[in-house]
């Protein structure tokens, strides 16, 4: 007998999984755009690939994934106000946000703990959701300073082991 779990059931389960937590920004129109996104993963060595998945119901995917490069900002432990600021509807989410474009039109986040220069390799669609393959041009990282992490629906951060 083959049953389906409830959203909300399912979301209580996988919230037992920790995530980091990623802004992927762009400029569109001269302007920055950009989503929160906690399900960033690794997808490939070769070739370099990343993937994020976005729902279907996102107003500014439609208009983010027409850049040609899309900056990927992996936030840092101190950052949880700026991932509820780049998942909130509506408003400016970009205020007060300390940023730089790169040549591309990429958005990277100050104080980022990684950065990874994208470009979108294709998109799948599953379920409710778009899995979207980035390819990786140039990255970085600073192993200095802590991620933000995503743990069973609200932010914080590792804690070291004793």
């Amino acid at each position: 007998m083959d049953s389906t779990p409830p959203p909300a059931e399912l979301r209580r389960v996988l919230g037992a999984f920790p995530s980091g937590v990623t802004a992927v920004a762009a400029l569109v129109d001269g302007a920055p755009l950009g989503l929160a996104a906690s399900s960033f993963t690794s997808v490939s060595l070769e070739p370099p690939l990343v993937s994020i998945c976005i729902a279907r119901t996102s107003s500014t995917w439609p208009r983010l994934r027409r850049a040609g490069r899309l900056g990927v900002s992996v936030l840092s432990a101190h950052q949880a106000h700026l991932g509820r600021q780049l998942a909130t509807r509506g408003g400016d989410r970009f205020a007060g946000v300390t940023w730089r474009a790169t040549r591309g039109g990429e958005i990277l986040l100050d104080g980022a703990c990684a950065w990874l220069d994208c470009s979108i390799d294709r998109e799948i669609e599953a379920g409710d959701h778009d899995i979207v393959l980035l390819r990786v041009h140039a990255l970085d990282a600073d192993r200095g300073v802590p991620p933000l992490v995503f743990h069973q629906s609200t932010f914080g951060r590792l804690q070291q082991a004793a």
